[in-house]
């Protein structure tokens, strides 16, 4: 298939012909124009908004950032986010033809930043784009820990909207942490770490487990949440163990571990370490009879390829792309169009949370946008915040879409358990061995 030429940053975005979506209202007063911005009061509008509007002058672009890992050990993370972003740019004229319009008749200058993956450069990143006035939201981060009291907290202060495709810890939407400003399409690891841990003593009959997790808030929570409904079920935690994610021997740990022969191992963490413990695993003799289990820290290429045989029936968690709520359209136009786009097969499990991401983000610009008369258009900050937060029954590839209170968008979740070889980074249309839908109530 023909690789297309990603277009520049500079992009026009349109009118937002969304997969089939039925969209509920929300957000922006006033009366309603054919874009779906607001038509009146426009002045006073921006003077009663705590941080005021952006002003797109006549023939000028709306800026909007992204803060994704696309460098590194994790660029397959980030970047499959991005190619996410850049589809739904494309497709808001209603197709994957490199030939995407406007929103409320501006174009759309996309600005990207590179989280890193780690608090650091979270901050890096955020504080570039907040530096710059026009910005409006952001789509990002990819990382967790690029974002948990970082990225979320620089963009709140300056009232710009973060939406994340692909950040999981609970702690973003906690009451008490949540800044308000914050939103996700991804879904909340209580809801993935439940599913591992039913999965783990329903379908296995584990009985006793241990976990293995790196210093990011991701792995920490994710492993934390499991060992809570592990042993709530009646199971037993023989072990719970911490590393870094620069460590890359783990032979020692696993020999300690292997003397209990836990039932399960699981180690939520990226690679190279989720990769480095299952191959070390193998040469571990109270490991031989232990299923080992990721998640989608894992999810991607370089495991295999650093694993070797020894990832052959290994476990893998991540969203049942199988049970996307749009199937057909994700089967036969999305993927094909991420293809020609990118060359090759997604490398994560998130394009589709960034593809909604943005999509949710510039309906809610329709939404509130003011006409002023003139060709140009001013933006309230918190209106648009407030229209992205009130999302309710938006019909999204991931399924339906309704933000809950502290900006958790993804309230209902399929998580799919994966066996290697038959994995989505190998294969998009892998089916997973197991698959629980669980809600955000169901879980506390």
């Amino acid at each position: 298939m023909r690789k297309r030429t990603r277009f520049a940053l500079v992009a026009l975005v349109g009118a937002l012909a969304l997969v089939g979506a039925a969209c509920a209202e929300g957000g922006g007063g006033g009366q309603t124009g054919p874009t779906g911005g607001t038509t009146t009061g426009g002045a006073a509008d921006c003077e009663a908004d705590p941080f005021g509007c952006v002003e797109v002058g006549a023939g000028e672009p709306i800026t909007i950032g992204t803060l994704l890992a696309i460098s590194g050990a994790v660029a397959f993370l980030g970047l499959d986010s991005q190619y996410g972003v850049e589809l739904a740019v494309d497709y808001l004229d209603g197709a994957f033809d490199g030939n995407p319009g406007q929103i409320a008749g501006h174009d759309v200058q996309l600005v990207n930043e590179d989280d890193g993956c780690s608090a650091e450069g979270g901050q890096a990143g955020a504080t570039k784009l907040a530096a710059d006035p026009q910005m409006l939201a952001v789509i990002g981060t990819s990382c967790s820990s690029a974002a948990l009291g970082v990225a979320d907290q620089i963009l709140a202060d300056k009232g710009i909207m973060l939406i994340s495709p692909s950040n999981t810890n609970p702690n973003l939407t906690a009451e008490g942490v949540w800044t308000g400003w914050y939103a996700r399409t991804a879904h909340n690891d209580k809801i993935q770490g439940a599913i591992v841990a039913n999965f783990a003593y329903d379908e296995l009959g584990a009985r006793t487990a241990a976990t293995i997790n790196d210093e990011s808030p991701y792995a920490d929570a994710l492993a934390a949440v499991f060992r809570q409904v592990f042993e709530s079920k009646g199971g037993t935690i023989t072990a719970a163990e911490a590393i870094q994610s620069s460590d890359t021997d783990f032979k020692p740990l696993l020999t300690s571990i292997g003397q209990q022969s836990p039932d399960v191992l699981y180690f939520p963490d990226f690679n190279p370490a989720c990769a480095l413990i299952t191959k070390q695993a193998a040469d571990v003799p109270g490991l031989k009879d232990t299923a080992l289990i990721g998640s989608d820290g894992c999810a991607d290429p370089s495991y295999t390829d650093t694993a070797g045989d020894a990832a052959d029936g290994a476990y893998i968690s991540q969203p049942d792309t199988s049970a996307f709520q749009q199937g057909d359209f994700y089967q036969n136009e999305f993927l094909p169009a991420y293809e020609e786009l990118v060359g090759k097969d997604p490398t994560a499990a998130f394009h589709a949370h960034a593809f909604d991401a943005f999509n949710i983000l510039a309906r809610a610009i329709e939404q509130v946008a003011i006409d002023n008369g003139d060709g140009s258009i001013s933006i309230p900050r918190t209106a648009l915040k407030d229209a992205v937060l009130a999302t309710s029954g938006y019909q999204g590839i991931i399924g339906t879409i309704t933000c809950n209170a502290t900006g958790d968008c993804a309230t209902e979740v399929t998580i799919g358990i994966y066996q290697v070889p038959d994995v989505p980074f190998l294969d998009p249309k892998a089916k997973p061995v197991f698959s629980q839908t669980l809600s955000l109530e169901e879980v506390g």
